[in-house]
């Protein structure tokens, strides 16, 4: 019995109130959704409209407040609701909802700029600017847009700005004396960003440090470089105001230097072979005839008389430049073949001022093999051993050449018997 009394003065409570806020809340919704509607149906006709135009900044802007904008107008319409239902509910959460609305407009609205600052800078590096220049400028800009949301964001729940400006005073010396590496680091990157020694996507090196890539980002705190074995490498900022910094990336021309060695015998060529590599790379398509080119006899090498050819190419590409100077060194040979010369290696001749008597009578007994094309033969030495105490090792291959190279070319071979 007394449930259904409880039942029935519940549903009495529930008739008996007055309904009027509904149909408030009824008609903030329905404004909000049909302001929400109209705006999605001019958000797409803007869209077709400013692709129209020859400015390309009105589509960036309207493209990054798009989306935000919606959800201003659900957060305006969401608040005016609580507001409503607060007033004939609970009064205590009625100071709240001001509060709730001044924070998601902030939010909001430096969510949109963010959205711009992003828009303009994707739109800049792909017009072709320096990625370096408009990232910096978009990570400042992003710093501003954070500080300008904060600010406003303690003020709104009461924190008094000027205290913590005080406290900065104080505590920024502790930060900054605990947080040096930091700060060193967000200095470097500004002197990189200033002083611009490179950028992203230039091939750097340092000859101080084992570093050597190619940057694929720049931050405040360090530099990615990507390896040519396709590891990231991560280099504070501080380090690139205190090491040198080489930027291939900017050569205009690469070098060919190269030292190319010629027998002895062929001294008599000497000059025609200079001048017909000369002759060459002045006819040479890919050679840059506007730098410095040099062919010139350079030295008397140990087994080589030595020329050495310093150009520069047009290309500054990696691959590009090797498929080149494998090109003018192919040419080379061909040009020392043409006048009957040929390369020179590292060859050696042994002279014996000396032998003991033993050895030398001891070799009168040791037979020879040669090698036929019918196999080995033996056969044995029928001379005597000279009693001349300066014996030569002369004989390479069964070939008397009196102290000298077989065909002067003779490369650290064995000889094949004594005499």
């Amino acid at each position: 019995m007394f449930e259904k009394i409880s039942a029935t003065g519940w549903w009495q409570d529930l008739v008996s109130q007055n309904y009027d806020w509904f149909w408030d809340v009824a008609i903030a919704l329905t404004i909000t959704l049909t302001a929400g509607f109209f705006w999605r149906i001019a958000r797409h006709r803007l869209l077709k409209l400013v692709t129209r135009t020859r400015n390309h900044w009105d589509d960036v802007v309207v493209d990054a407040i798009a989306v935000p904008v919606n959800w201003i107008i659900l957060a305006v319409g969401a608040s005016w609701v609580a507001d409503i239902t607060a007033r004939n509910f609970d009064l205590g959460v009625m100071t709240s909802i001001p509060l709730a609305r001044q924070l998601s407009l902030i939010v909001l609205v430096s969510w949109a700029v963010w959205r711009l600052i992003n828009r303009v800078e994707h739109r800049q590096i792909s017009r072709g600017a320096d990625p370096t220049t408009i990232e910096l400028v978009g990570k400042i800009a992003r710093v501003v847009v954070i500080i300008l949301m904060v600010l406003p964001i303690l003020q709104a729940l009461g924190i008094t700005i000027s205290g913590l400006l005080a406290f900065g005073g104080v505590g920024g010396l502790v930060v900054g004396l605990a947080a040096k590496d930091l700060l060193a680091n967000f200095f470097g990157s500004i002197v990189v960003y200033m002083d611009r020694p490179f950028r992203v996507g230039d091939w750097i090196r340092s000859p101080d440090r084992n570093i050597e890539g190619v940057v694929e980002s720049i931050g405040f705190r360090v530099t990615c470089i990507r390896t040519f074995d396709k590891r990231p490498l991560y280099v504070p900022n501080s380090i690139f105001t205190s090491i040198a910094v080489e930027n291939p990336s900017r050569m205009l021309n690469r070098r060919i230097y190269e030292t190319i060695g010629i027998r002895y015998q062929d001294s008599r060529v000497m000059h025609a072979v200079i001048d017909g590599v000369r002759d060459m790379l002045r006819n040479h398509e890919e050679i840059d005839q506007g730098q410095t080119l040099i062919v010139n006899f350079n030295s008397f090498g140990a087994s080589s008389l030595d020329f050495f050819v310093y150009c520069f190419t047009k290309t500054t590409d990696w691959v590009q430049f090797h498929q080149i100077k494998q090109d003018v060194m192919l040419k080379i040979l061909e040009v020392v073949h043409a006048n009957g010369a040929d390369c020179a290696f590292p060859t050696r001749t042994l002279h014996l001022d000396s032998m003991p008597a033993e050895m030398l009578q001891a070799n009168t007994q040791v037979p020879n093999i040669m090698t036929t094309p019918q196999g080995p033969v033996e056969h044995s030495h029928g001379r005597a051993a000279s009693s001349n105490s300066n014996a030569s090792l002369n004989n390479v291959n069964g070939n008397n050449v009196n102290g000298n190279n077989v065909n002067g070319n003779n490369s650290n071979q064995q000889p094949a018997s004594l005499v």
